[in-house]
């Protein structure tokens, strides 16, 4: 670096991740081999976020400020040989956004130094990224302990001339989830027609919307079930689950050019039919003692002796859905053999509800995959720069990282599909753990399923 042969950012306590309403702090450490004249030293602090047309373009089409502050640690004058250190320190607005990393665009928050040196003479930078992390308590979404329910009915031509009516109906347990929590999901499908229908399949959907004069619709798959097809004339429910792994919150409140959404869809590949059921994805999940008082809706009694539900509790929401026979009485549990001999999911198999659905003509759909997906399929590399929150996750040991850097009694991390907060390394040294407790999620493609029974959405919010 000619005469400095140091010039180096730090933070305070090595802290990467903050929060909006933090404050930042830190040093500028300076080493002068010989003294040099300096107009001045200063040290900035900026947050922004750029969008652009074009796939990893940092040539942004549109931006938008955050926060700009710029303090000068040192006036014009010599900067004698020697060691220096230049403390600083800004204060993170409340209202800047949760940092983000996707495709077309990027929530920045950045420390810069200079030293602004005269004419004809060299300029001496630095840089050092951090990251903000809002949590979004999915307590404050209203309406959020309610299911998210969907109904559509298609009629279709087979064969040329013949018509047949297909009924999809499709139901998650609510509407907003945490990383590792268990989305329960309920299917029905009435096949009115004298054709079998193709495979059932939900996926879980990731919508990223990037608002330039033209925007833009980053759109991918996270995970992904499929289910065997019904067969003509004949009603079936499908029962299945899928672990929400870690992903970006749904909100970037603060922030007017990124939009996160997510959403379960269920379709069929034949005839073609689809529902959307949106939900949300926070990182402080739902009290289970407000669902459960939610669930049970308390009576009193009327001064005839009647019992009437009490006006504090919600009143249950059912979708509305086409009108269906009166059902007969549940036949008696058919042997497993019978409905998962051709069974073999990848992940967390269907749970057992044989007998479920009443009448001689319903019948339970078996699973016939389940892969969690990322941009590029279900085994691709994840980028170690993508990574995010995700409470109430667990891991082996052997996952740890070793070396100096990491102890076993420090903060995690996890990888994440188009994540924000990243690992931090020192000049090419071992990935160093931050003070956001950041943990690993389950790894798919060396699970034990379906020997090992996967979490109940009781068991996700206790860890």
């Amino acid at each position: 670096m000619g005469k400095l042969q140091e010039f180096e950012l730090t933070f305070d306590n090595n802290k990467v991740v903050y929060s909006p309403g933090d404050s930042i702090s830190g040093t500028l450490k300076i080493k002068v081999a010989q003294s040099f004249q300096c107009k001045a030293i200063k040290v900035n602090c900026n947050g922004f976020c750029g969008v652009t047309n074009k796939v990893n373009d940092a040539a942004w089409t549109v931006e938008e400020q955050y926060f700009n502050s710029t303090v000068s640690v040192a006036d014009k004058g010599t900067l004698k040989q020697g060691d220096h250190c230049f403390p600083f320190k800004f204060l993170i607005p409340a209202t800047a956004p949760t940092s983000f990393e996707g495709n077309y665009g990027k929530i920045i928050y950045r420390v810069r130094a200079f030293v602004d040196t005269p004419r004809f003479s060299k300029d001496y930078k630095a840089e050092r990224p951090f990251y903000l992390l809002s949590l979004l308590n999915l307590n404050e979404v209203p309406d959020i302990l309610e299911p998210s329910s969907s109904a559509v009915t298609r009629q279709f031509t087979y064969l040329l001339v013949k018509t047949g009516t297909v009924v999809l109906q499709a139901q998650s347990d609510m509407k907003g989830y945490t990383p590792g929590q268990v989305i329960q999901l309920t299917t029905s499908i009435h096949n009115q027609s004298g054709k079998t229908t193709g495979t059932v399949v939900a996926s879980l959907m990731q919508r990223v919307t990037y608002e330039t004069k033209r925007p833009t619709h980053d759109l991918r798959a996270i995970a992904e079930v499929e289910g065997a097809g019904v067969k003509a004339g004949k009603e079936a429910e499908w029962k299945e689950q899928i672990i929400v792994p870690p992903l970006p919150q749904s909100s970037l409140s603060g922030c007017e050019l990124i939009k996160i959404e997510y959403y379960i869809r269920v379709s069929l590949k034949s005839p073609e039919v689809m529902l959307t059921l949106p939900i949300h994805i926070g990182n402080i999940s739902l009290d289970k003692r407000a669902r459960a008082s939610s669930k049970a809706a308390p009576s009193t009694s009327a001064p005839d002796g009647t019992t009437t539900p009490s006006a504090s509790a919600p009143a249950p929401t059912t979708p509305t859905l086409p009108p269906r026979p009166a059902p007969k009485p549940a036949p008696r549990p058919a042997p497993r053999s019978r409905l998962s001999s051709h069974v073999s999911p990848s992940a967390p198999p269907a749970e057992d509800h044989e007998g479920a659905a009443g009448g001689a003509a319903s019948e339970a759909i078996p699973t016939k995959s389940h892969s969690q997906l990322g941009a590029s399929g279900p085994h691709a590399a994840v980028s170690p720069s993508a990574f995010s929150y995700a409470p109430g996750l667990t891991f082996s040991q052997n996952q740890r990282h070793s070396g100096p850097a990491a102890d076993s009694s420090g903060p995690l991390f996890c990888v994440s599909t188009g994540a924000t907060i990243p690992f931090f390394s020192e000049s090419g040294a071992n990935p160093m753990p931050t003070s956001c407790p950041l943990i690993l999620p389950p790894d798919y493609r060396n699970s034990a399923y379906p020997q090992e029974a996967p979490p109940s959405y009781d068991e996700s919010c206790n860890t």
